[in-house]
C-alpha cells in the first residue's frame, strides 16, 4: 500500500489546498449555530436587551449568516476541486504505471494475473483507489472537524448536553465496527467476482467467431449468466450489510435530537437556559452524528480501497521473473556473426511444471541461413523459438544470438534483433499502412510498400477500397486469413532484424503465394537468419537446412534428401503427407 499512497506526494500541495479548504468550509458550518441561537434569543426573544424583539439585530445577523454561507459554499467548491485535482491525477499516474508494466510482463505473467483481473485492476480498482485519496483528504477532515468542533461548541454552550453525546458515540461505533467486520472479508471476494466476470466477456466477444462456429451462444450466455448471478450475490450481501448501518444511525441521531429537546426544554422552563441555545445544541448534535455516518462511509471506501490498492501493488511490486540484461546498446547485433543462434545443452520446461519439453537440445543456425523445424504436434517447435527473444528463460544450458548469452542483453535490444512472426496474425484497429510500419514507425510509404511487396500482399492491398489506408477491424477480421498473415509478415520484414523467426506463419497461404514470398526472402533477405516453423513438407524444402524435433530433442537435421535417408520420423511425416494428398486426390 505504500506503493500506492507515494503517488499521492507528487500533489501534496493540491491536497493540502483542498483540506484547507475543507476546514474553512466546516469552520464557517459550526460558527452559524452559535448566531442563531443570537438571533433566537437577543433578536426575537429580546433576552439581554429591553425585552423586546430586536428587528435590526435579526437582519444584521442574518445577512452575516448568508455571507458566511456563501463563503462557505465557494470553500467547498474550491475544496472539491483541488480535491478531485489530486486523486485524479494520482489514480492518473497510477493506471499509467500499471499499464506500463503489463507491457513489460511475461508470458508467464499475463497467465498468473489473467486478462480479465488485468482489465478490472487499472479500471474498477484505479477508481477506488482515487475514492480513498478523496475520502482521505476531503471527507476524513470534514469528518473529524465536525467532531472535534461540534463536541467542543455543545459542551461549551452547556455541559450537561454532553452526556447526550456520550451515550449515542458508543452505539453509533458500534454499528461501523460491526458493519465494516462484516464487509470488509466481501470487497476482495467482489473484486475476485468482477475478474471472473471481465474474463468471460473478453473471452467470449475475442472468441466471438468460435462461439457462433459452434452454435454454442446459449452456453456461453449460460456461462455469463452464471458468473454474473455469483457477482449479483456478492453485491446484494454488501448491499444488505450496508442497508444496516444507515437506518441504525438515523435511530440514534433522532434519539439524540430528542434528547436534547427534553433536557434542554427542562432547563428552559427553569430558566437556566434559553430557547436559541436549544436549538443550537440540536444543530450542534446533527453535526457530530451526521459527521460520524460520514465516518462509517469512509470505513467503507477504505476498506474496499484498501483491497483495491493491495491488487494494484501486486502489479507494480511484481518482480519480473525475466530480468533485463546489462547489454544496452543501441545495436549490439552487428558484423557477420549478427545473425547466429546456438544452443547449447538447452533444456526447458514452462514455470510451474516439471515435464521438460526440450532436453538437451544442440543447435547452430549460422547467420544467413534459412532453416526450417518439423516435428509432430507438442514435439517443442514453438518452446524452441520462444527461447530466442526470451519469452521464457531456458532452465538448463544457454541459448545464444550473435556470439553473446540472450539473458546478458537488454529485452528491447534483443526483441529489436529477433523478430517473430506468429501463426495468429494479430492486426489492430487501424490502417493496413499503420499495422504494416508498426515494424517501424519511422519507415516511409516507399520501405512499406516494399515490405508489402516481398510479403506478397502489396496486389490484395491495392484492390482494397482505399489501398493502403484502408481500416482494418479489430483483430483484423476484416481481412481474410491469409491476408492478415501477409499483411503481418510485411510487418515483420519491415524491421530489418538480424534474426526473423516465421511461427508457422505462412499456414493460411497457398503453395504458390507461399513459393513467392520464399524466393523474395532468399533474393531480398540473404543476411537475415530465417527460423521457419513449417507443417508442410513442400515448405520445408525451401530452408537451406531442415531441423527435425521430435520429443524435444534434436533428431537430426540435413537437407530433404538426406534427412530422408537417416530420420526415420522425417520419412513418416513425408509419407503421412503423402498419402493424405493421395486421399485428397482421389476424394477430388
Amino acid at each position: 500500500m505504500r506503493t500506492i499512497f507515494s503517488y499521492a506526494k507528487k500533489y501534496i500541495f493540491l491536497a493540502f489546498l483542498g483540506a484547507g479548504f475543507m476546514v474553512a468550509e466546516v469552520t464557517l458550518d459550526l460558527i452559524q449555530p452559535r448566531m442563531m441561537a443570537r438571533i433566537v434569543n437577543e433578536g426575537i426573544l429580546g433576552v439581554g436587551g429591553s425585552g423586546h424583539p430586536d428587528i435590526s439585530l435579526v437582519i444584521s445577523v442574518g445577512i452575516r449568516m448568508i455571507l458566511l454561507v456563501i463563503a462557505g459554499s465557494i470553500a467547498g467548491i474550491l475544496s472539491g476541486v483541488f480535491v478531485n485535482l489530486t486523486a485524479k491525477s494520482a489514480g492518473n499516474d497510477i493506471r499509467k504505471d500499471c499499464f506500463t508494466r503489463i507491457m513489460n510482463f511475461s508470458f508467464q505473467e499475463v497467465d498468473h494475473f489473467s486478462t480479465g483481473s488485468l482489465i478490472t485492476r487499472t479500471t474498477g480498482d484505479v477508481d477506488q483507489v482515487q475514492q480513498v485519496f478523496s475520502m482521505m483528504i476531503r471527507t476524513v477532515v470534514r469528518c473529524a472537524m465536525l467532531f472535534a468542533g461540534g463536541t467542543f461548541a455543545l459542551v461549551t454552550l452547556n455541559l450537561s448536553f454532553s452526556v447526550v453525546l456520550a451515550v449515542a458515540l458508543p452505539l453509533i461505533l458500534a454499528d461501523i465496527i460491526f458493519i465494516v467486520w462484516k464487509t470488509n472479508p466481501l470487497f476482495n471476494l467482489l473484486q475476485k467476482k468482477t475478474d471472473d466476470l471481465n474474463s468471460v466477456i473478453q473471452e467470449d466477444i475475442s472468441g466471438i467467431r468460435v462461439v457462433k462456429s459452434f452454435v454454442q451462444e446459449e452456453r456461453e450466455s449460460a456461462r455469463f449468466d452464471m458468473t454474473q448471478d455469483e457477482l449479483l450475490k456478492t453485491q446484494f450481501k454488501v448491499t444488505v450489510l450496508m442497508s444496516f448501518l444507515r437506518p441504525v444511525m438515523n435511530i440514534v441521531l433522532n434519539l439524540g435530537v430528542v434528547a436534547i429537546i427534553a433536557i434542554g426544554g427542562y432547563q428552559v422552563k427553569a430558566g437556566s437556559i434559553l430557547p436559541g441555545t436549544v436549538m443550537a445544541a440540536i444543530t450542534y448534535i446533527s453535526q457530530i452524528l451526521n459527521g460520524m455516518m460520514m465516518l462509517a462511509m469512509i470505513f467503507q471506501t477504505m476498506s474496499r480501497g484498501m483491497v483495491s490498492g493491495k491488487r494494484l501493488a501486486e502489479i507494480l511490486e511484481d518482480k519480473p521473473d525475466i530480468e533485463d540484461g546489462v547489454l544496452n546498446r543501441e545495436r549490439p547485433l552487428t558484423g557477420r556473426r549478427s545473425g547466429e543462434v546456438v544452443f547449447d545443452h538447452v533444456s526447458f520446461h514452462y514455470p510451474g511444471q516439471t515435464q521438460e519439453i526440450l532436453r538437451d537440445v544442440n543447435l547452430k543456425i549460422n547467420s544467413g541461413e534459412t532453416v526450417a523445424i518439423v516435428g509432430a504436434t507438442g514435439c517443442g517447435k514453438t518452446s524452441l523459438i520462444n527461447l530466442i527473444p526470451r519469452y521464457y528463460d531456458v532452465t538448463a544450458g544457454t541459448v545464444k544470438v550473435g556470439g553473446i548469452d540472450v539473458r546478458r542483453y537488454s529485452k528491447k535490444v534483443l526483441r529489436s534483433a529477433v523478430t517473430v512472426c506468429l501463426q495468429k496474425s494479430e492486426l489492430f484497429a487501424e490502417t493496413i499502412r499503420d499495422n504494416i510500419a508498426y515494424g517501424d514507425p519511422d519507415a516511409t510509404d516507399k520501405e512499406i510498400r516494399e515490405a508489402a511487396s516481398y510479403a506478397q500482399a502489396d496486389g490484395f492491398i491495392m484492390e482494397q477500397p482505399e489501398g493502403y489506408q484502408t481500416m482494418v477491424a479489430q483483430g483484423g477480421y476484416s481481412l481474410s486469413g491469409g491476408q492478415r498473415q501477409r499483411v503481418a509478415i510485411a510487418r515483420a520484414l519491415l524491421r530489418q532484424s538480424p534474426v526473423l523467426i516465421l511461427d508457422d506463419s505462412t499456414s493460411a497461404l497457398d503453395l504458390k503465394t507461399e513459393a513467392a514470398l520464399y524466393q523474395a526472402l532468399r533474393e531480398h533477405y540473404q543476411g537475415t537468419t530465417k527460423i521457419m516453423i513449417v507443417q508442410r513438407i513442400a515448405s520445408a524444402r525451401q530452408a537451406d537446412r531442415i531441423i527435425v524435433l521430435d520429443n524435444g530433442t534434436v533428431e537430426a537435421t540435413g537437407t530433404h534428401e538426406e534427412l530422408l535417408k537417416i530420420s526415420p520420423v522425417y520419412r513418416d511425416i513425408c509419407e503421412s503427407q503423402k498419402k493424405a494428398a493421395d486421399t485428397e486426390g482421389g476424394a477430388a
